[in-house]
């Protein structure tokens, strides 16, 4: 059930969802509001920057095909207003291509996914956006599939069976779990994990891809997929 306007505030973390397909809109509000958050649905490009500022939401998915304004002008009038600003924003698109997606993020958004959109990727950038830009809905517990993981006691369970992993493999299963489908090269994986200042071989990161894919391997199948020539990612 979608909340109205002018609900007071709840603890749950507001998500604003700017969208026309009512099909698309209704099945992200189903997913957000099962996860726990608080959503609110507006279909018309021309409401959305008076609907941020009633609602200031926690964080706002925006259509860029939308009646009445088009999605990246929405994201370059709320970076340029003080009420709206510093609201996280992710761009929604049926569009896929890299101009496009540069295009988005250049308008000011924070992160960009493509139709079809997949619950379990949506909810993981919102989780990742939200652990950065607003620390009180910091979530310190991910999911991906039955791989469940615990941020603060350093521990992961997939199943019932715990997993024991090394800090680099802890931070790699992380990086993967909140990108799931995003192909990470080993040179990102690096700069990710290592920092951009640390000399690490590209094999190093097979080595501790492989002891990673070894570990989630004792219970249950192969989650990581090697990308040819390229790099890594969760399936």
């Amino acid at each position: 059930m979608t909340h109205q306007f002018n609900n007071k505030y709840k603890s749950k973390p507001k998500v604003l969802v700017a969208e026309d397909d009512q099909s698309i809109a209704k099945t992200i509000e189903y997913n957000l509001c099962k996860a726990g958050y608080e959503v609110y649905i507006v279909s018309d490009g021309e409401y959305v920057l008076d609907q941020a500022k009633s609602i200031s939401p926690d964080i706002m998915l925006i259509d860029w095909m939308l009646p009445g304004m088009h999605g990246t002008t929405i994201c370059r009038l709320m970076r340029a207003d003080k009420h709206t600003g510093n609201i996280p924003i992710i761009m929604i698109s049926s569009k896929g291509e890299d101009l496009d997606k540069v295009i988005g993020l250049d308008h000011g958004a924070d992160d960009y996914i493509t139709k079809p959109i997949s619950p379990i990727e949506l909810l993981a950038r919102i989780k990742a956006i939200l652990r950065r830009i607003r620390p009180a809905f910091s979530e310190q517990k991910l999911s991906y599939e039955d791989i469940e993981m615990d941020l603060n006691a350093f521990t992961v369970y997939r199943g019932d069976t715990e997993i024991v992993l090394s800090p680099i493999e802890f931070q790699l299963l992380q990086v993967f779990i909140e990108h799931p489908n995003h192909v990470f090269s080993r040179e990102k994986l690096i700069e990710r994990i290592w920092g951009d200042n640390i000399d690490v071989d590209v094999r190093t990161v097979d080595v501790h891809i492989t002891r990673l894919r070894k570990h989630l391997m004792k219970s249950g199948t192969d989650l990581i997929h090697t990308v040819r020539m390229i790099g890594y990612k969760f399936k």
